[in-house]
């Protein structure tokens, strides 16, 4: 790109970390989307002390809702629950357009301490997945919800791809520590995610054979296979290369990368309309010492009110 002024050559600065970055490889006909988080899974993670176990399982929610998130093309957001019998009994992120994310889970701690050391696997049990697109008061939500039966976030995913875009579909998530150096030896451990989603695209008209059709997707999921969790949560590649790595054979070519950050809606204001929807009974029921406190369940900030300006003693 040139300067409009000067006419000399300029560099586009693009984001290299907590990002989506859509892709088309023409030669195999598909689609797909490069997902990676650093500082924004982190912010999420971080905002409350869960065990280490239910850190990687939200961190791969964070990073598929992100995956399906990036799709929405208009104002609006992406809700992604999952309610189970298990340990980890409610799993809540939210997407917001353009690339805003909040998310929180809870757990039964006595539950998880008797999984044990290997008990990742265990952490979901039964229930179901459901993925809420709603663009606005004015719009009509759009559900679609598949089984847990004690399967992983990508093995539902895979389903609920399966079962409302009939769409061939390949899907990765990884989520790990990531030692951060610092300056003067300095550094701390932080959370890092990343995902990649792999979609055939369909041809109308029928101008694709199906033979032609399975050997592209068969050729395309082969190479998607090969990506490891390391490239997908290293810092240091960018995820222009990563795709190239994978897909150069394909012709790869990417679009606009969609920028993530961390949010979160409530304020002071927002609980206080919350707490005035209550019953006086309901309130009493809050105050604790005389005290009324309210903890948001995304980001953990805790917001105190005198109970006498809700009229409870």
């Amino acid at each position: 790109m040139s300067d409009p002024v000067s006419g000399e050559a300029i560099e586009i600065e693009r984001p290299t970390d907590d990002l989506v970055l859509p892709f088309q490889a023409e030669q195999a006909d598909v689609l797909g989307r490069l997902a990676k988080l650093g500082p924004t899974v982190n912010t999420i993670l971080s905002r409350h002390d869960y065990p280490e176990p239910v850190s990687r399982l939200l961190g791969e929610a964070v990073a598929l809702t992100a995956l399906l998130g990036a799709s929405l093309k208009s104002d609006g957001k992406l809700i992604l629950q999952a309610s189970t019998d298990g340990p980890v009994d409610l799993l809540v992120v939210d997407f917001v357009v353009p690339g805003s994310m909040r998310a929180y889970a809870r757990f039964d701690a006595d539950r998880l301490a008797a999984l044990g050391a290997n008990g990742d696997a265990a952490l979901l049990g039964h229930g179901h997945l459901a993925m809420t697109i709603d663009r606005g008061i004015d719009a009509e939500r759009y559900q679609g919800v598949v089984p847990l039966e004690g399967t992983s976030l990508t093995e539902a995913a895979d389903t609920y791809f399966q079962q409302s875009e009939q769409l061939p579909s390949f899907i990765r998530l990884a989520v790990a520590r990531h030692f951060q150096a610092g300056e003067n030896g300095e550094g701390g451990w932080t959370w890092r995610a990343g995902g990649l989603l792999v979609q055939k695209l369909t041809r109308e008209g029928g101008l694709v054979s199906p033979k032609t059709f399975e050997e592209d997707w068969t050729r395309a999921k082969s190479l998607a296979e090969t990506v490891e969790d390391h490239e997908l949560l290293d810092p240091t590649l960018a995820p222009e290369r990563l795709l190239y790595r994978l897909f150069h054979e394909e012709q790869v070519r990417v679009y606009r990368a969609i920028p993530l950050t961390a949010y979160c809606s409530c304020s002071r204001e927002r609980v206080g309309e919350m707490l005035r929807r209550f019953s006086g009974e309901d309130l009493s029921g809050m105050v604790v010492d005389g005290e009324l406190w309210v903890s948001c369940e995304f980001c953990n900030a805790r917001y105190h009110f005198d109970p006498k300006d809700f009229g409870v003693e």
